[in-house]
């Protein structure tokens, strides 16, 4: 599984969002972004995570930092997720995990004692120029993000 590390470029990538519009990471250039990965909406670790970056946007945005949300579910999904739990950044469709693949956010990992295949839980900050700043693998939906604020000096 490849492991991004700090100073390597990002892969590049188009999906589609919450709304079916399409979102290439190049948009992004010009700008940090954190492009977080999570296993799947509306289940109790991910709403967590995913609310506490929607509790952390406006300070993200005042840093000039854009968050963006990747998972397997589908669009119709992901509308759902995001305005059941108000969020308020893009939430990104990536069915085949192909990103995942891309960025080493999907492989094998412990689930209840069994070696499955899957989402790794990881989390990306991307500078003005698209390559890594950091990249966080196998975190823990819970406190994660006042982690990442850390990172950013945004505490």
């Amino acid at each position: 599984m490849t492991r991004l590390e700090p100073g390597s470029p990002a892969p590049d990538f188009t999906l589609t969002d919450q709304d079916g519009s399409p979102v290439s990471l190049s948009s992004l250039r010009g700008r940090r972004s954190v492009l977080f990965f999570y296993p799947a909406a509306m289940t109790p670790g991910c709403t967590r995570e995913a609310c506490d970056f929607r509790d952390s946007v406006e300070a993200l945005a005042a840093a000039g930092i854009e968050v963006l949300g990747v998972s397997r579910d589908d669009e119709a999904k992901l509308r759902r997720f995001r305005e059941e739990e108000s969020l308020t950044y893009p939430l990104l469709s990536d069915p085949d995990h192909a990103v995942h693949e891309a960025y080493g956010a999907w492989g094998e990992k412990m689930n209840y004692g069994k070696k499955i295949e899957g989402v790794i839980r990881s989390t990306f900050v991307l500078d003005a120029d698209g390559r890594i700043e950091h990249a966080l693998y196998n975190v823990k939906a819970t406190g994660h993000v006042a982690r990442v604020r850390n990172l950013l000096g945004l505490s």
